[in-house]
């Protein structure tokens, strides 16, 4: 179970960033971020991709916040190609940070969700402050420049995506040796597999 979605903004460099969080019944054991698909293509933290894996990571205990990234919803601005909404997901993170300090963080992200998540992983991993677990569902290797995440980052794909492929996800991992989680039959929005990615969700995050 979890609480009633609770919604409120920051203030970014960009002007005011739409923010949601969602809480377990009990207090939370960890914090995380997911980030949504890309804005010019209609991507929100709406995204039912990205509800599926706030619903189960609040389930499994987390207090998870998402955002509309610039120029999405709510929030002012306009497309930044991953810059500026890094910047935004750093301003969410410290957010979160303050709410609840002391708890070990996971970043999750969906499709171009993936690619500034992996953006901040590499920022926060030069300061000195890299997270804890990483999720990347429909991971974007061969569209954009990934830079390499930890080994124990869950990656969950589709079968049958249709916009970012399969084999380029594999040829990304595989020099990093990681495991890719595949969805038979899934294609890039898992129509009619979500609850399997519930499942992988609850059973890699969840805590005893």
């Amino acid at each position: 179970m979890t609480q009633a979605t609770q919604f409120f903004f920051l203030s970014g460099a960009a002007g005011h960033i739409e923010c949601a969080l969602d809480l377990p019944d009990s207090p939370p054991v960890g914090i995380a971020l997911v980030a949504h698909p890309h804005p010019l293509y209609g991507g929100t933290m709406e995204n039912k991709v990205v509800q599926t894996i706030d619903r189960a990571l609040a389930s499994a205990g987390y207090a998870v916040a998402r955002m509309n990234f610039r120029g999405v919803g709510r929030s002012a601005g306009t497309h930044d190609e991953g810059r500026g909404e890094t910047d935004d997901m750093m301003l969410l993170l410290n957010y979160m940070k303050q709410q609840y300090p002391g708890l070990p963080v996971v970043l999750s992200g969906f499709s171009f969700g993936t690619f500034v998540l992996a953006q901040l992983h590499q920022r926060l991993q030069k300061e000195g402050a890299a997270p804890e677990r990483m999720l990347l569902v429909s991971v974007t290797a061969g569209k954009w420049d990934l830079p390499p995440v930890p080994q124990n980052t869950v990656l969950v794909h589709g079968e049958h995506d249709e916009l970012i492929r399969l084999s380029d996800v594999m040829n990304w991992a595989r020099p990093q040796d990681l495991p890719v989680i595949v969805i038979p039959g899934g294609d890039h929005l898992f129509n009619r597999k979500l609850h399997h990615l519930k499942n992988i969700v609850l059973n890699h995050f969840a805590r005893d």
